[in-house]
């Protein structure tokens, strides 16, 4: 099972961390131990690390209009989307 980061912009850190949505999508995808950081010299950098049993689940489910409501309801600025795979 690969550990995923993916790290991205915000437009509000605070409701990003506050906001259950990372567990509402990823949790029946099989996700587990969903970690969140901020970066302290750019507070709406943020990244998400995460175990994903299927990849190929998750990235279907990152091109559905789900993940873009989700992304949208935590204030994530899509375009900044960068996710790193442990090799």
């Amino acid at each position: 099972m690969p550990t995923v980061i993916g790290h991205h912009d915000v437009k509000d850190t605070k409701h990003w961390l506050a906001s259950p949505k990372r567990e509402e999508v990823f949790g029946p995808l099989g996700v587990t131990n969903i970690r969140t950081f901020v970066d302290p010299q750019q507070p709406t950098r943020v990244a998400v690390l995460m175990d994903i049993p299927d990849m190929d689940a998750v990235m279907a489910f990152m091109q559905t209009p789900a993940a873009a409501e989700a992304m949208e309801h935590d204030g994530v600025l899509p375009e900044t989307l960068v996710l790193l795979v442990e090799a």
